[in-house]
């Protein structure tokens, strides 16, 4: 087969999770197969084993197809800092800061190691699905284009496109953007998808028949919407949060306007005692028993919005009634004396006071940390797992009382009263056992019935594989590579 693109007609169209979905279901079939997107832009990202960096999207598809997410799968990965600059992760690691005029310069670089990632998973795997960013329709964008039709036109691929009918629109979505792609563009879409359908089918039909008259293109499927899935997320966080009817455990998280790695929120929003909220900017902050601050991709921009939000007179009076705070990763280092940044890594450089809730301070420096660890929660007999994405040291004598010990090497920090908890791992919530074990340090009492979310993602990809396989067309799959 060689490789299929899936490009959307509009970021969130469900390109991601149609990837995933048919990754899943060429693997169950013994198709060697993996994923692909030649740039991606997102916060959330994962460390493969090798110790490069990748859009966590991008992970998740290669479980999906049962193999080692690599750094080939997303040779160009961007992370916003800033509404006008982003740090480059080329080949999996740190290339440089740049801004929206600088990288476009960039992309004629940016563009071999594209090219030539995308040769190195050609000759390993017999299938790449490959996945477009954001749309193919727009122009402004289109010189240099190494992300969608691009890149479909420099490998000679085809494209299947996919629209979301449940924002609305969907046939001006797929009309709008076949009619503002090129000739040659055009000719290599070779098919439509449309996803999260709600409702009977008959009454879409007539449309469909509309649109395939119209355009000339297949309706490859129409997908229905999958109420509940919840599967690693490319970026977009939301305010979707748990509620639940008498929780035993109330958690509060303020929306950073560079939240990262936010995936270590599944485990709670899935957790039965657990009610999870999600606090945006201009929220009123709800009472809670633990207030968690994330992952930071500008720790100190996020920490002075925090304050400009409130959160810093909450949390200190949080903390009087006995409540409890956690931060992890860019959290954590918020929780400290100061946060120094020299040599303007994550933004200004200069030096901001911390929340002073830790006795330590954060120096960034270049050389980010990426691992995958193992360990156990300090003091206790449980096992835990995770991953490190982040360019501070810390120091100092609150890290004397570490939360984790990491095969002999300590993270993390616990205030003396138990009341103010930090780590560096991201994921930690993950295994259920040490889930339970966090939660219970947390306030949760009693046995808690933490999700294995391990476990979760392959029910969840499953249910995704057998609804394409349900939905879409499998002769024109079957057309393409040998699925029997």
């Amino acid at each position: 087969m060689g490789t299929l693109m899936i490009q959307g007609t509009t970021s969130d169209a469900g390109k991601s999770t149609v990837v995933a979905g048919l990754c899943r279901l060429l693997a169950r079939c013994g198709v060697s197969v993996a994923p692909f997107k030649p740039q991606n832009m997102a916060l959330n990202s994962a460390v493969t084993p090798e110790g490069g960096e990748i859009g966590r999207s991008t992970a998740l598809q290669a479980l999906a197809a049962g193999v080692a997410p690599h750094a080939d799968m997303n040779p160009v990965l961007l992370k916003p800092e800033t509404d006008r600059g982003a740090q480059v992760i080329l080949d999996g690691r740190v290339y440089g800061h740049m801004d929206a005029l600088d990288y476009h310069a960039f992309k004629r670089q940016a563009w071999e190691s594209v090219l030539a990632a995308w040769e190195r998973l050609s000759q390993r795997f017999d299938v790449i699905l490959a996945e477009g960013a954001g749309s193919p329709a727009e122009v402004n964008l289109r010189d240099g284009d190494i992300a969608n039709m691009g890149f479909a036109e420099a490998v000679d691929c085809p494209v299947w496109l996919v629209a979301d009918i449940d924002r609305g629109g969907v046939f001006a979505q797929l009309v709008g953007t076949l009619g503002l792609l090129s000739d040659s563009e055009r000719a290599r879409t070779t098919g439509l998808v449309i996803n999260r359908f709600r409702g009977d089918i008959s009454l879409l039909e007539p449309g469909l028949d509309w649109l395939v008259a119209h355009t000339g293109k297949p309706v490859m499927g129409v997908l229905p919407h999958l109420n509940g899935l919840l599967l690693d997320a490319e970026d977009g966080v939301g305010l979707a949060g748990r509620e639940v009817e008498e929780p035993a455990l109330r958690i509060v998280v303020p929306v950073l306007p560079r939240i990262s790695n936010h995936t270590d929120l599944d485990p709670l929003r899935l957790h039965p005692q657990v009610a999870l909220t999600l606090v945006g900017p201009g929220r009123a902050i709800p009472p809670a028993d633990v207030i968690l601050l994330p992952g930071s991709k500008s720790t100190a921009s996020d920490l002075a919005w925090l304050r400009r939000e409130g959160w810093e007179a909450a949390i200190r009076r949080h903390l009087r009634y006995g409540g409890r705070v956690l931060g992890i990763c860019g959290g954590f280092q918020m929780l400290g004396e100061a946060i120094e940044d020299p040599a303007g890594l994550e933004g200004e450089s200069g030096s901001v006071p911390g929340l002073g809730l830790l006795a330590m301070r954060t120096r960034m420096v270049a050389g980010k940390q990426l691992r995958n660890v193992r360990g156990r929660l300090a003091g206790e007999d449980v096992a835990v797992s995770g991953y490190e994405i982040h360019n501070g040291v810390s120091e100092g004598p609150a890290l004397a009382r570490p939360l984790l010990d990491l095969g002999g090497r300590p993270d993390g920090a616990v205030s003396e009263d138990g009341q103010v908890i930090g780590t560096y791992l991201h994921g930690l919530f993950d295994e259920a056992l040490a889930a339970a074990a966090l939660l219970a340090r947390l306030g949760l009492e009693g046995e808690g019935a933490a999700v294995d979310l391990a476990a979760h993602r392959e029910r969840q990809l499953d249910r995704l594989a057998d609804a394409l396989e349900a939905h879409l067309d499998m002769a024109a799959i079957e057309a393409l590579v040998s699925c029997r």
